[in-house]
């Protein structure tokens, strides 16, 4: 099976979040077939709900997909690094491999901050590759919280 990034959708969920004014963060979930299941983005102030990070609403959706709360064999890709919370979620799941693009020093949970992957509480460790596509997906938040500035 030949690699093939979902990067780019994702990207277009963070553009799409953003055009809703919302923080542009998207995600896609993939299965081990390679078949996108989910797609999202950010939607925290039109749902009023701080857990409707685009990683969180792309895993609900497949889950419920799948009917399981588990994902093994999935890929998760999403434009920032995901915070703590969502990097949880991506354990609890059992996602095999995340695919992230711009790095997030300030609220970071993977590579950054509390590093939920390193705890020995943490049942599960995915793959993870960040990275990928950082360019885009830093401009699309750097123009998105400069325009409010």
């Amino acid at each position: 099976m030949t690699f093939k990034s979902h990067m780019q959708a994702a990207l277009d969920e963070a553009l799409a979040a953003g055009d809703r004014g919302e923080v542009p963060v998207g995600a896609v979930l993939v299965n081990a077939a390679g078949a996108v299941v989910a797609t999202a983005g950010n939607r925290t102030r039109e749902l009023n709900d701080p857990t409707a990070h685009a990683e969180i609403l792309a895993i609900r959706a497949a889950c419920a997909a799948a009917g399981s709360e588990r994902l093994p064999g999935h890929d998760l890709y999403v434009t920032l690094e995901p915070c703590a919370m969502c990097a949880t979620a991506i354990s609890a799941a059992r996602i095999a491999r995340l695919y992230y693009g711009a790095a997030d020093p300030k609220s970071g949970g993977v590579g950054h901050g509390a590093k939920v992957f390193t705890h020995p509480q943490c049942h599960h460790v995915p793959e993870v590759y960040d990275g990928i596509a950082a360019a885009e997906a830093e401009t699309l938040l750097t123009d998105f919280f400069r325009s409010r500035r």
